[in-house]
């Protein structure tokens, strides 16, 4: 496949699968069903919990697998009261046993508890969600500085709407069950640091229920768009990663451009989300140049995330463990949005060998792409179907790559979260085990953060 293409040429976002909310449909802003859920949907607030110290009744948690033998065959529930207090869960307690009867206390309903989903790449800050539908024609043989170029035009376009279309676009991936994201933010000479500014005033406001770090993201090329002083404006204005982009097909300069990367980051002590499309023989240097700088600069171990990193699908077995090998040895992380298609990402091989795989949307209905449903489940249930033989431990697993691998059951069927002191960030779910809701993609009812209810409703 010609270096030249778009870089959402490889990525065919599912599109078909539709969650259906217990609740309400969350494809937008507007609810379709019953009034009370239709008034959370419609106003972006859920119903409030006030109270900085609650019980909340009829939670269910797994408890352990059946086994026939060595394989897990179901799993075993029970239905528990948490206690939450000041953002953590205090105690798991029988279930309706309220020790302090002045507390006030809720009903989840008997819906299934799951880990607070994470988003770890999405771009909030340039989208089309929220606004008129528009799906742009995009010819064959569009190349990725084509889109550069259109991108270039539709920013000032897009600029005046970023705060109320992230805004949205945060409602939407909440109704989802996620409140934590890593958000990357165009810096470059159309936008300046506009987006960011825009952006920070957007999370400033919806701290309370969400979490979101910023990647300054070079788009239109770190050398090629000579974007290197804003980028530096960019970490003192409190970015949290520094970006980069194909450094040999956009920057045309490899080593330079990721030289330059890497000396931004350790300059402010910050860590490296770097957009890594390239499938050449280019690419592949890519990822070994970073791996090698990595190695040799301690200050940067456990500091780099290589996004969609696509040069690992043209390696062999061999070649991916071997370099697998050496990023979990300094802590590299892959985040993919497991891309369907022509393209078979390593992932399972990856997390086999002990690399931490992340998931995201990436866009949502904007210039590069009209899909895009902020659905981390969703991404859990394709990477079960792409990547594993499913059985009730296997799916069960697979809801790690959309919780950043915090999972209700270990592999041997003990339960090691939620427990006492946990952050009280969870979803419900309308599913009977993590299995059943990777495979069926179960609607969510309620999203929690820090002991907040921030979509969704409770009893």
């Amino acid at each position: 496949m010609s270096e030249n293409k778009s870089r959402r040429e490889f990525i065919s976002q599912s599109g078909k699968m539709v969650t259906a909310c217990a609740l309400f449909g969350a494809t937008g802003s507007v609810a379709y069903a019953a009034d009370p859920a239709k008034q959370i949907c419609e106003t972006g607030k859920p119903m409030s919990i006030s109270a900085k110290h609650y019980y909340l009744d009829n939670v269910l948690l797994e408890a352990g697998f059946n086994f026939d033998g060595s394989v897990a065959t179901s799993t075993r529930t029970e239905l528990k009261t948490l206690e939450i207090k000041d953002g953590k869960i205090v105690a798991l307690r029988d279930n309706k046993s309220h020790t302090d009867a002045t507390l006030p206390h809720y009903d989840a309903g008997n819906k299934l508890m799951l880990p607070a989903m994470r988003d770890m790449h999405i771009h909030l800050d340039k989208t089309f969600y929220g606004g008129p539908w528009r799906s742009l024609n995009r010819p064959a043989g569009t190349t990725i500085q084509d889109m550069i170029r259109l991108e270039q035009k539709l920013l000032p376009e897009l600029q005046p709407y970023t705060q109320e279309r992230a805004e949205k676009l945060i409602d939407l991936i909440q109704s989802k069950g996620s409140t934590i994201a890593r958000s990357h933010c165009n810096i470059e000479p159309v936008s300046g640091l506009k987006n960011l500014e825009n952006l920070q005033a957007v999370l400033s406001r919806r701290k309370p229920g969400f979490d979101c770090e910023i990647v300054a993201f070079p788009q239109h090329g770190l050398l090629l768009s000579h974007s290197e002083k804003l980028m530096r404006e960019a970490m003192q204005a409190g970015a949290h990663y520094v970006g980069g982009l194909d450094p040999t097909n956009v920057d045309g300069a490899m080593e330079k451009s990721l030289d330059t990367m890497f000396q931004i980051a350790l300059d402010y002590n910050k860590g490296v989300d770097i957009h890594l499309h390239e499938t050449s023989p280019a690419g592949v240097a890519a990822v070994n140049y970073m791996v090698e700088t990595v190695e040799k600069t301690p200050a940067l171990k456990g500091k780099l995330t290589i996004s969609h990193a696509f040069a690992l699908a043209t390696l062999n077995e061999q070649q991916v463990d071997e370099i697998a090998t050496r990023m979990a040895a300094q802590q590299v992380t892959i985040a993919s949005t497991v891309p369907i298609g022509t393209l078979h990402m390593p992932l399972k091989q990856l997390r086999d060998k002990g690399v931490f795989v992340m998931t995201g949307t990436d866009s949502v209905i904007d210039h590069w792409s009209p899909y895009g449903l902020g659905d981390m489940l969703e991404k859990a249930n394709l990477y079960a179907q792409l990547y594993i033989r499913p059985n009730e431990q296997t799916l069960s697993r697979a809801l790690g790559i959309a919780t950043g691998d915090v999972l209700p059951l270990n592999d041997k069927g003990e339960r090691v979260w939620p427990q006492a002191q946990d952050d009280a960030s969870f979803v419900l779910v309308d599913a009977s085990c993590s299995a059943e809701a990777v495979a069926r993609i179960s609607p969510r009812t309620a999203t929690f953060h820090n002991g907040n209810l921030v979509w969704g409703a409770v009893g």
